[in-house]
């Protein structure tokens, strides 16, 4: 941002441009995304979008953050609330968390994976599976470790897998149900860690 809003109404007014930016984004694409047309969603002219955002680039990487910022917080959030159980009930509600955070808001998500050029979300996209990586290397940890592997490494594996399963089964629907995706995503997750890991 070009500078923080520091008043009251001007943090409304910036919390109104990205809301506006997001549903610009959403209902007319990236190709059409400007900064005139999210000043107009916004009920503010152009210029005070300015004396906020340089360009409709920087409006975007907020949007962009914001988004991957609140699919981490509820998927850590179901990891965290899970740190002393044990079990594939515990993997199968880990995973229903990432479905209910990618499928928060799917129109975003679709526009996100299809419209915006790669590069722009390979940073958010990393420092999610980071953050889950982390949590998910530190529960297997607290488990007895890996049976001789590599706990970072099995973490690495099962974030990147159930990511891409669940991204893939949220934007292609209709597929198999929620249920057996969520069986599927359980087997082959309890499958690949060691038994002991999940008590």
């Amino acid at each position: 941002m070009r500078k923080v809003p520091r008043q009251q109404r001007s943090r409304q007014m910036v919390e109104r441009i990205v809301a506006a930016a997001r549903r610009v984004l959403v209902e007319q694409g990236y190709d059409a995304f400007s900064t005139n047309r999210v000043a107009a969603a916004a009920g503010v002219s152009p210029g005070s979008l300015y004396q906020y955002f340089p360009d409709k680039s920087a409006v975007l990487d907020v949007v962009v953050d914001r988004y991957w910022d609140e699919v981490a917080d509820r998927v850590q959030a179901a990891l965290g609330d899970r740190v002393g159980q044990t079990g594939p009930a515990v993997v199968r509600a880990t995973a229903a968390a990432v479905l209910a955070a990618l499928e928060s808001d799917r129109e975003l998500l679709r526009v996100l994976h299809e419209d915006l050029p790669p590069r722009r979300l390979a940073g958010q996209r990393r420092a999610l599976e980071v953050r889950v990586r982390h949590l998910l290397a530190a529960v297997l940890a607290g488990r007895g470790g890996a049976g001789g592997r590599s706990v970072d490494a099995q973490a690495w594996v099962v974030v990147l897998a159930v990511e891409a399963i669940a991204l893939r089964w949220v934007l292609d629907g209709p597929g198999p149900d929620r249920g057996e995706v969520l069986d599927e995503l359980t087997a082959l997750v309890t499958g690949y860690l060691a038994p002991a890991q999940l008590g």
